[in-house]
C-alpha cells in the first residue's frame, strides 16, 4: 500500500487513512486507486470484520487536488479510462461494514466518497458539501443515487444543486450523517463502533445483512421480494456453528467466538423471484 493511503488492522478492525495531511488529504487518482485496493484487500481478509475510513491531520478530504499544473477538471485525454466513480469497489459494494470517521472537512469528492459508506460520524464544526456544481462540473461517486437513498429527493436536490457547505450538526439534521461529535472524538467513536461489530456480530450475518440492505436499494426489490430473500438467507445461517455460538454466548453472558470465514463460505445472494 502506498503512503497516500495507510491501512492498520487491529482486533478485527481495519483503519484506512487518507494520508496527505499537508494537502488536507486532497484527492488524487493515485489516492483513489490505493483506496480501492485497500477496500478490496480488507474485504478479502478474514481478520478484518469492520472497516473505518478516516483522514490524517485536520481534514478528512478537502476535495480534488488543484495543486498540480493541470486541473483535475480539464478534459480527459482518454475518455475510456476516465470514470466519475473511481473508487472501485464502492464501500457499499463490500461485504464488511464500513464506517466513515469524518474527522474534519469533507468537500466535493471527499464527501461523495463518504456517502458510499454504511455509517458516517462527523465533526460538529467541520465543513461538508458536494460543491462540484460551483466548480463547473457535476457531483461524482454515484452521489446522485447515494444521497437520495440516505436522505430524500428534496434534500439531495438542495445539497447537489446549490453546492453549499454545512457543518456536521446540520449534516445529521439532513440525514447525511449518523452522529456529530467534537472533532477529537470522531475517530475514537467510529473505531469503538467498529470494534463492537468485530467482537459481537457474526461475520456471515453482517455480510448477508449488508448485502441484502444495499442490494434491495440498488435493485428496487419489493417488500415481498425482500421477505422471500430474508427467508432464504435465514435457511443459510440457521443451525450453523455461528448461530449456536451466538445463542450460547448470550445465555452465558460472554462475548461470542464466531468462526465463520467469508473467504471459504461466502456465496452471493440469490436473485428474488418476480412477483406474480
Amino acid at each position: 500500500m502506498g503512503t497516500d493511503v495507510l491501512v492498520d488492522v487491529d482486533a478485527g478492525v481495519a483503519v484506512v487513512t487518507l494520508n496527505r495531511p499537508e494537502h488536507l488529504n486532497a484527492y488524487t487518482a493515485d489516492m483513489g486507486a490505493l483506496l480501492s485496493r485497500a477496500y478490496r484487500d480488507c474485504d478479502e481478509d478474514d481478520d478484518v470484520r469492520a472497516i473505518v475510513v478516516t483522514g490524517a491531520g485536520r481534514a478528512f478530504c478537502a476535495g480534488a487536488d488543484f495543486s498540480g499544473s493541470a486541473s483535475p477538471f480539464d478534459a480527459p485525454t482518454d475518455d475510456i479510462a476516465f470514470s466519475a466513480s473511481p473508487i472501485d469497489p464502492a464501500a457499499f459494494e463490500l461485504r464488511k461494514p464500513v464506517i466513515a470517521a469524518l474527522n474534519g472537512h469533507a468537500i466535493g469528492i471527499g464527501l461523495t466518497i463518504a456517502l458510499q459508506t454504511d455509517i458516517r460520524i462527523v465533526a460538529e464544526d467541520a465543513k461538508y458539501g458536494v460543491v462540484q456544481v460551483r466548480r463547473g462540473v457535476i457531483p461524482d461517486c454515484m452521489s446522485h443515487w447515494t444521497l437520495a437513498q440516505l436522505t430524500n429527493l428534496g434534500v439531495a436536490a438542495e445539497v447537489l444543486l446549490t453546492g453549499r457547505t454545512f457543518d456536521g450538526t446540520e449534516a445529521v439534521a439532513l440525514g447525511i450523517a449518523n452522529k456529530a461529535l467534537p472533532t477529537g472524538q470522531v475517530l475514537e467513536h467510529a473505531v469503538e463502533m467498529a470494534r463492537d461489530i468485530a467482537t459481537n456480530v457474526a461475520p456471515m450475518s453482517a455480510a448477508l445483512c449488508k448485502r441484502l440492505l444495499w442490494d434491495s436499494a440498488i435493485n428496487g426489490y419489493t417488500p415481498r421480494q425482500v421477505a422471500s430473500l430474508e427467508t432464504q438467507l435465514h435457511h443459510r445461517v440457521m443451525g450453523t456453528d455461528d448461530a449456536r455460538e451466538g445463542v450460547a454466548a448470550f445465555l452465558d453472558r460472554r462475548s461470542p467466538r464466531f468462526s465463520s470465514r467469508l473467504s471459504a463460505a461466502w456465496t452471493p445472494l440469490p436473485s428474488p423471484q418476480p412477483e406474480s
